[in-house]
C-alpha cells in the first residue's frame, strides 16, 4: 500500500512498465504445441486485463477527484523559502529510517513475484468434450433449437454444421420472429464465447463497434446482404399491385386485367377483394372519382380502415425494429463464422466422420487426441533439417541415407511421352509404364500401350516402333486371292486367283 498518492502514482507507471515486459517476454516465447499456444494467448489476455485495470487507476489518480494529489503537491512544493523545501525533505527521510530501524525483520514484498507468477501459471479453460480442446465447435443444442422450430427443417448434424451459418436460405416471413431472434442470439452468444476462449487476444469489441458503424449506413441504403428491400417492401408491393385508374374509362376496361391483378390492387389500397371479376372491377373503380379517405366503410377490410399513405402504426414501427436487430445479429453472426471458417469446417469433417465409428472407436479416437495435443510438439512450426535434399518418409521424416541408396533413388529417368517427367529411382520409372500419365500419353500418340512399348520414353522411338509393328502384321494378313484354294473335276488344286483366271478362258 503507497504511502501517499504520488507514490500510489509511481508504483502504477512502474507496475505498467513491468507489465508491459513480461507480455513481451511472453510472446517471444515459442510454444511447443497448439496447448501451449493457447495457454499462451490466455496468459497475455491475463497480463492486458491487468494493464487495462492499473491505466483506469492511473486514470482516476490524474482526475483528482477528492483534490488529495493537489493538495499533496502543493504541501511539497509551495514552502515560503527554498530551505523550508529541504527541511520537509529530510524530516520525511527521518522517519522512514526510523520506520524501518523499528521494523528491522519485517519481510520486503515485491510485486515482482507477483507478476513472474502470471508467466507460470496454467489458465483454467472450460472446453466440452466435443469441443476437443478448441478444435471443433459444439452445436447440439443449437441444432436440436433449429428442427425443432418453425424456420427450421430436419436434416443431418453433419450438414446443419455446414449450412447454420446461410441465414439467406430461410424467409423473410419466418424471420420477422421472436423465436427467430432468440436463435440468433444464442449462436452469436456461443460463437463468442467460443472465439474468447480460442484467440484471446482477438478484439471483439472492436469488431462488433465496427460492424455497428457500417450496418446503420448499409440499412439506411437497403444494403444488408439478406436484406436489401427491407425499406423498399412495402413500396416495391405497392407498385407491382399500381393500377392507374387514370388510363381506364369504364368498369369493363378493368375488368380485362383478370381477377388477380383487381385483388392486388384492392388488398394494396386496403379494399376489399373479395366478389367477381365485375365486383371487384366497381369496388376499384370507385376511387376514379371518389378520395380513397372518404369512401364507405363497407368497402374496406375491417381493421383497415387508413389511407396507404398514413403514418405506420406503432405495430409496424416495433416489427421494422425487430427486422433491424434480427439483421444486425446476422451481420455479426456472419462475421464470426467468417474467423471460425477453418473450425467449422474441421467441425463438419469430424461430424461426417463420426458417422462411420462406433462408440468405442470414437473414444479412442478422443484420447490419442488429447495424449497428442498434450506431447506431440507442432512440426508444421519446426524446420526439418535435410541437406541431402532426401524424400519424406510416412512420418513426415527424411528416409535414412542407406535407404535412399538402396533403391537408386539419386538416379533420376525422365520420360518424353510422360512431358519430360522425371521419376526417380528404377522401380518408380518401370512402375510409371502402367501408370496413368505414361497411358494417357501413348493415347495421345494413337499408340495402344502394351508390352512392346516398355522402356521406350522417346516420341520417336514409339512411332518408329509402331510403324514395324503395322508393317510386320501386313506381312502375315490373310490373302483370299493367293492363299485360298480351288479344285477341279480332275482333282487339281488352284488358288483362287489362278482358278478364276482358267475359269474366263473357259479351259476348266
Amino acid at each position: 500500500m503507497a504511502s501517499s498518492v504520488l507514490e500510489a502514482t509511481r508504483a502504477a507507471h512502474e507496475d505498467l512498465e513491468r507489465l508491459e515486459r513480461l507480455a513481451v517476454r511472453e510472446l517471444q516465447r515459442d510454444p511447443a504445441n497448439a496447448r501451449d499456444r493457447l495457454f499462451q494467448s490466455h496468459r497475455v489476455r491475463n497480463i492486458i486485463d491487468l494493464v487495462v485495470t492499473t491505466s483506469d487507476r492511473l486514470v482516476e489518480i490524474y482526475e483528482d477527484k477528492d483534490g488529495a494529489r493537489k493538495e499533496e503537491i502543493s504541501n511539497h512544493l509551495t514552502a515560503p523559502a527554498q530551505d523550508d523545501i529541504f527541511h520537509k525533505f529530510f524530516d520525511r527521510l527521518k522517519d522512514i529510517r526510523e520506520s524501518h530501524r523499528r521494523n528491522h525483520s519485517a519481510r520486503f514484498v515485491s510485486d515482482t513475484d507477483d507478476h513472474e507468477e502470471l508467466l507460470k501459471e496454467e489458465p483454467a479453460i472450460e472446453f466440452s468434450g466435443e469441443e476437443a480442446f478448441g478444435r471443433y465447435l459444439d452445436l447440439h443444442e443449437l441444432y436440436n433449437e433449429f428442427i425443432n422450430s418453425k424456420f427450421g427443417s430436419l436434416m443431418e448434424y453433419s450438414a446443419y454444421v455446414g449450412t447454420f451459418s446461410q441465414m439467406e436460405k430461410i424467409t423473410h416471413s419466418l424471420k420477422a420472429t421472436r423465436q427467430y431472434k432468440e436463435y440468433l442470439e444464442h449462436i452469436l452468444e456461443y460463437l463468442t464465447y467460443f472465439l474468447r476462449r480460442t484467440e484471446p487476444l482477438q478484439d471483439l469489441q472492436k469488431i462488433f463497434t465496427k460492424l455497428e458503424s457500417d450496418f446503420e449506413e448499409q440499412w439506411a441504403n437497403g444494403e444488408v446482404p439478406g436484406w436489401e428491400n427491407k425499406g423498399t417492401e412495402k413500396e416495391s408491393v405497392l407498385q407491382e399491385s399500381e393500377v392507374d385508374l387514370d388510363y381506364y374509362s369504364s368498369v369493363e376496361e378493368l375488368v380485362e386485367l383478370g381477377p388477380e391483378k383487381l385483388k392486388e390492387a384492392l388488398a394494396a389500397r386496403g379494399l376489399k377483394g373479395g366478389g367477381t371479376a365485375q365486383q371487384r372491377a366497381e369496388r376499384l373503380f370507385l376511387l376514379k372519382h371518389t378520395p380513397l379517405e372518404q369512401l364507405d366503410r363497407k368497402h374496406f377490410v375491417k381493421g383497415s380502415r387508413s389511407s396507404v399513405s398514413n403514418v405506420p402504426s406503432n405495430g409496424n414501427n416495433s416489427k421494422d425494429d425487430l427486422k433491424k436487430e434480427i439483421a444486425l445479429i446476422e451481420v455479426k453472426m456472419r462475421r464470426l463464422c467468417e474467423i471460425l471458417d477453418e473450425v467449422i469446417v474441421r467441425t463438419k469433417e469430424n461430424a461426417e466422420k463420426k458417422l462411420t465409428l462406433t462408440y468405442e472407436e470414437m473414444e479412442a479416437e478422443r484420447e490419442e487426441e488429447e495424449v497428442q495435443a498434450d506431447s506431440e510438439s507442432d512440426d508444421e512450426d519446426q524446420q526439418i533439417y535435410n541437406p541431402l535434399k532426401l524424400p519424406m518418409g510416412w512420418d513426415g521424416k527424411p528416409i535414412p541415407y542407406w535407404l535412399y541408396k538402396l533403391h537408386g533413388l539419386g538416379q533420376e529417368f525422365k520420360c518424353e511421352i510422360c512431358g519430360n517427367h522425371s521419376y526417380w529411382g528404377r522401380r518408380a520409372y518401370e512402375r510409371h509404364f502402367k501408370e496413368w500419365r505414361h497411358q494417357h500419353g501413348m493415347r495421345c500418340l494413337g499408340i495402344p500401350n502394351t508390352k512392346n512399348f516398355n522402356e521406350i520414353t522417346y516420341i520417336e522411338e514409339a512411332k518408329a516402333l509402331w510403324e514395324r509393328i503395322q508393317s510386320k502384321q501386313g506381312l502375315n494378313k490373310w490373302r483370299p486371292d493367293l492363299e485360298e484354294e480351288y479344285e477341279d473335276t480332275d482333282g487339281n488344286i488352284y488358288n483362287k486367283k489362278t482358278y478364276t483366271d482358267l475359269q474366263r478362258q473357259g479351259l476348266i
